[in-house]
């Protein structure tokens, strides 16, 4: 994927157009490098758009819808892989991610991206913070919903924090949304805490929205934006 090569078929595109080829030999974008700066421009970016691709990123994660929503969003695929990595105990989830993709780093020698998520209830503090995931998976929604006492602050933030790290660079990438922890959990979408968890503006969880509004909370959630334009920028 990436090769560009100067057209040489009489007639198939004007002359002085260069096309770029995917990796199954059809023609993805033209160019036409004669028809002035604008074009010229156009194609520089592409280059650099292919340049990155062509890095050999490999996102760790074993959820293959992960996967593909960075993927879609990117607008080509990216590879990825399961790593088992360490879960160190800490609140900082800048640390926790810094930790972890510098250890897939070193596992496969190739530029990495990395991801982690937490949820902070205001009312205890900041946690569970990062260790929402244990919570997820051993306690039932409703105890956690009734671990903020009556009378407490429900307000709640969640947060996403992207790494990447290619064995010289380090750039870490923060997403969050405000909101708060419902009374008890609801809605039939989405996964992880997105049944307890109103985002600000709204009086539903995340798993009762509409697509649209699902959509659009989740990329104020994760840094998508944020980390597509640094390695565009490489």
């Amino acid at each position: 994927m990436g090769n560009v090569q100067q057209n040489r078929s009489a007639g198939a595109v004007a002359p002085g157009s260069l096309i770029l080829l995917n990796g199954r030999g059809a023609a993805d974008v033209i160019f036409n490098l004669s028809r002035g700066k604008k074009n010229r421009q156009n194609f520089l970016k592409l280059n650099i758009f292919y340049s990155f691709i062509m890095a050999n990123i490999t996102f760790i994660t074993g959820n293959q819808n992960k996967a593909d929503y960075l993927s879609k969003y990117f607008g080509y695929t990216v590879d990825h892989v399961k790593l088992n990595l360490d879960e160190i105990q800490s609140t900082d989830l800048n640390e926790i991610v810094e930790h972890k993709v510098k250890q897939a780093y070193e596992l496969i020698k190739k530029p990495v991206i990395v991801e982690d998520v937490a949820l902070e209830f205001d009312a205890l503090g900041g946690l569970p913070g990062p260790f929402i995931k244990f919570f997820v998976e051993k306690v039932p929604f409703e105890v956690i919903c009734s671990m903020i006492d009556k009378g407490l602050t429900r307000k709640a933030t969640a947060r996403c924090v992207f790494g990447y790290y290619d064995g010289k660079d380090l750039k870490l990438f923060e997403g969050s949304l405000g909101g708060k922890i419902a009374e008890k959990p609801s809605g039939n979408n989405g996964y992880g805490w997105d049944k307890i968890f109103i985002p600000e503006g709204y009086v539903i969880t995340r798993a009762s929205l509409d697509e649209e509004d699902d959509q659009k909370t989740y990329l104020e959630i994760k840094p998508f934006a944020k980390l597509k334009k640094y390695l565009e920028s490489k």
